[in-house]
């Protein structure tokens, strides 16, 4: 018992040091700067190979440029993240696993597109996996704008199928676990809810706390599709399975439920907003019927939640497989600014 509690302890120490050490939580960002985070390099362009699969690799530019055709968000403004090295990465995932990406043939099974497989893994490094890291950078740093002003959107993120040692559905790196872990020793907090409404079990970020009592996790999602992961869903504090076909009405009147619930169970010190457009009626992978006013009206409940408790909160955009997911996602945004739960030229929330 002594030299595993010794290899804990050790393993937490190497952890900490990796985390006070990374450069992804930049030092002295501008006020002058909007708490939205994103790069362009976001966005996945492969010689038409990412068509091969239906998530819109152009989804996360999209909504950058609705914003800002809306006059709500100037370029100069937007907060463009570092790409999460080796180092910060493995803070949750172990060698084993980051050295498995280097073979095309993995990372084709976790992005669930065949012919991946068939090219130099340098080139999938460049034009995958790279975008990935730089969402991972991006997840992360979001965590400390929102503890700063409020609320902090990251207009990508969200990889809740990848665990510490195993991707998949689109997700090769755990951005979730790891926005977490850096939030727990470079903000000082040791309350976190996670809130995920893809469409989607988040399985990743379930394993990873599954039993830390410092994460608290409510899962939304369709029971009847991917990744029917049993083994997570035994992690889950407060889970609520949908069926496929939900409405917009049933789902918004599941989800006040839901918040209620969370309310009366956990205090958090950050919300962590998982906030999947996939739910969409129409999207081939979701299964949902709810309208695109449904999801605006879902995402201002969860701000809204977080402002009356006046909670930190960090918005994903995650899953979201069809053209319109952009234009949702930006009117949400939008929405959010005008009913004031939102404040781009300045901070989110009043934090006491």
């Amino acid at each position: 018992m002594a030299s595993t509690s010794g290899d804990t302890s050790a393993a937490e120490a190497l952890r900490r040091g990796r985390i006070l050490s990374s450069r992804l939580y930049l030092d002295g960002v501008p006020s002058s700067k909007a708490p939205v985070v994103y790069s362009p390099a976001y966005d996945i362009e492969f010689n038409g190979i990412e068509k091969q699969h239906p998530f819109d690799s152009a989804k996360w530019g999209r909504v950058r440029n609705f914003l800002v055709d809306a006059g709500l968000l100037q370029n100069d403004r937007i907060i463009e993240p570092l790409e999460a090295s080796e180092d910060d990465l493995l803070v949750v995932h172990s060698e084993s696993y980051l050295n498995s990406l280097k073979s095309s043939a993995k990372v084709a099974r976790i992005v669930e597109v065949p012919a991946v497989a068939l090219l130099p893994n340098l080139l999938v490094q460049q034009k995958l996996l790279y975008p990935f890291r730089k969402q991972v950078g991006g997840s992360i740093l979001s965590a400390k704008l929102a503890l700063e002003r409020g609320c902090a959107i990251n207009i990508g993120g969200g990889f809740h199928h990848c665990s510490a040692e195993e991707g998949g559905g689109f997700c090769a790196y755990a951005d979730i676990s790891l926005c977490i872990h850096f939030a727990f020793v470079r903000l000082n907090i040791s309350r976190v809810m996670i809130i995920d409404l893809d469409a989607h079990q988040g399985n990743g970020h379930e394993k990873d706390f599954g039993s830390d009592e410092r994460v608290y996790t409510l899962d939304m999602y369709n029971s009847g599709i991917y990744p029917f992961d049993h083994v997570a869903k035994k992690y889950i504090d407060q889970k609520i399975e949908l069926h496929s076909g939900t409405k917009t009405e049933d789902y918004l009147e599941i989800l006040d439920k839901a918040l209620k619930v969370a309310e009366s169970r956990f205090q958090p010190q950050l919300i962590l907003y998982n906030a999947g457009t996939d739910i969409l009626d129409g999207d081939p992978l979701g299964s949902l019927k709810v309208s695109p006013d449904g999801v605006i009206t879902r995402d201002e409940k969860v701000f809204r939640f977080a402002k009356d408790q006046s909670i930190p909160l960090l918005m994903l955009t995650s899953g979201g497989y069809m053209k319109s997911s952009a234009r949702v996602i930006a009117d949400s945004i939008i929405n959010l600014s005008n009913k004031n739960l939102i404040d781009i030229d300045t901070h989110c929330i009043e934090i006491e």
